[in-house]
């Protein structure tokens, strides 16, 4: 699955965050969402969706080797992480963060549950259907 997203259509209901920590980390704790929704307000006026968009910069930095690419997708061995924080450091797309319960960074790894409940289609599968 190859998440895209069209900010405009965002309401800023934060579904996708609430649906992200429960889904990933069985808490209801946005805070540990994977995606992250800003709202620019009252200038200019809308949402800022960020989500890792797995261009591969924090494997390429990454010295245990604990970011790991299948299919498309990178994921965090959690076991192999030491903590050090330069994935997150050199992320391009401010996606990846750190939460004081984890000891591993947390980042997107591309479930789609965001994309199943975005009821406005703000974030969605680029792969099943075209950008609106």
């Amino acid at each position: 699955m190859k998440i895209a997203l069209n900010e405009a259509r965002c309401s800023g209901c934060r579904t996708c965050q609430v649906i992200c920590s429960l889904h990933n980390f069985a808490e209801n704790n946005p805070k540990k969402a994977a995606v992250k929704i800003t709202g620019h307000f009252p200038s200019p006026g809308h949402y800022e969706i960020t989500i890792c968009d797995q261009c591969g910069v924090c494997a390429a930095v990454c010295p245990a080797e604990a970011i790991i690419e299948a299919d498309g997708i990178y994921r965090i061995d959690k076991e192999k992480c030491t903590g050090c924080s330069e994935c997150i450091e050199v992320c391009p797309s401010n996606a990846m963060f750190r939460h004081p319960a984890e000891k591993a960074p947390i980042k997107c790894v591309s479930c789609g549950q965001c994309v199943e409940l975005c009821q406005r289609g703000a974030i969605y599968d680029a792969d099943a259907r075209e950008v609106q």
